[in-house]
């Protein structure tokens, strides 16, 4: 047995310990587990797919965005937390339309992470948000708005001001913090 197909075992095992242990070993060895790791990403066990998915997180390489992007569809709410926190940390332009939808999921965590996996993409993400931002579905909104806040790309000035107007004070809150990260309605007086 190969040094990663143990490790995939051991983080496939069902203790908490051996499978973190197994993520670090991993991850040190780098895109070349993944042929030994992605497998584990389509088990039957969702525990599998969710230790799968957090040790693909930490090996930065285009297969390992693609196949987060992937489990951004999982049913198991806790692989597409797993999934939107690893495109958070490896941000791909590809997963802009699925993270988008995620920002409507039942699971209020995995919203919330899509936002921030959508705010690391930066300007790469800012039509998925501005359309986001003028959901009809308030919790899209705030995700949104939130993102763009975040992402501190100038071009998001109009939305972030369109957002202001907003019936959700959790917009408001966002668009406000986000004009004010980026400078916009500050004053400055010369020196005396």
């Amino acid at each position: 047995m190969s040094e990663d197909q143990r490790l995939v075992a051991e983080l496939l095992s069902g203790d908490e310990a051996r499978a973190e242990a197994a993520v670090e070993g991993l991850v040190r060895l780098g895109p070349p587990a993944l042929d030994a790791l992605l497998p584990a990403l389509r088990s039957d066990s969702a525990d599998a797919r969710w230790w799968a998915a957090r040790a693909v997180a930490g090996i930065p390489d285009r297969r390992s965005a693609a196949a987060l992007t992937e489990a951004l569809d999982d049913p198991d709410a806790g692989v597409r937390q797993a999934a939107a926190l690893g495109l958070r940390l490896q941000p791909s332009p590809d997963a802009a339309d699925r993270l988008a939808r995620l920002l409507t999921d039942d699971d209020p965590i995995t919203a919330r992470l899509a936002s921030e996996a959508l705010a690391a993409l930066g300007p790469q993400a800012l039509a998925h948000l501005t359309a986001a931002a003028r959901s009809p579905e308030v919790g899209a909104r705030i995700h949104a708005v939130r993102a763009l806040a975040r992402a501190r790309e100038p071009r998001a000035i109009p939305i972030l001001f369109e957002a202001l107007e907003d019936s959700s004070a959790m917009v408001q809150h966002w668009a406000e913090r986000g004009l004010e990260d980026l400078g916009v309605g500050m004053v400055f007086f010369p020196p005396a």
